[in-house]
């Protein structure tokens, strides 16, 4: 039998699994909750946001790649940033031309629909 601690919106519980035989059927072992960890430190405020067009995620997603760098000039409709979204990989473009006043997400980083990416002054 192994144990493990998994911790479930918040509350950690130690899980006793029991290994069985390839044909095999065995009876199923319950969870017993155990102390909660400590709740984590609240995160940092978000950085503040510049004057400009705002560059939005469409939906929630991972950042894959960053096309711009601030002070980059872009064009309307370039591409900003790439989203994978549901298994699928998702420009997002500027809605308008001008210059890259800042960069508000990184490489690997997880947003939700509305997050501010980059702004565009």
């Amino acid at each position: 039998m192994k144990r493990y601690n998994i911790t479930v919106n918040g509350k950690t519980y130690d899980v006793a699994v029991e290994e069985t035989d390839a044909a095999g059927a065995s009876a199923p072992v319950a969870a017993a909750p155990v102390a909660a960890a400590p709740a984590a430190a609240p995160a940092a405020a978000p950085a503040p946001v510049a004057e400009g067009t705002k560059v939005t995620a469409p939906m929630p997603g991972t950042i894959l790649d960053i096309k711009v760098a601030v002070g980059d000039t872009v064009a309307s409709g370039q591409a900003i940033c790439v989203l994978e979204a549901m298994k699928m990989e998702n420009d997002v473009n500027a809605p308008c031309a001008g210059k890259v006043l800042s960069i508000n997400t990184t490489k690997g980083s997880a947003v939700e629909t509305g997050a501010v990416l980059a702004v565009i002054g």
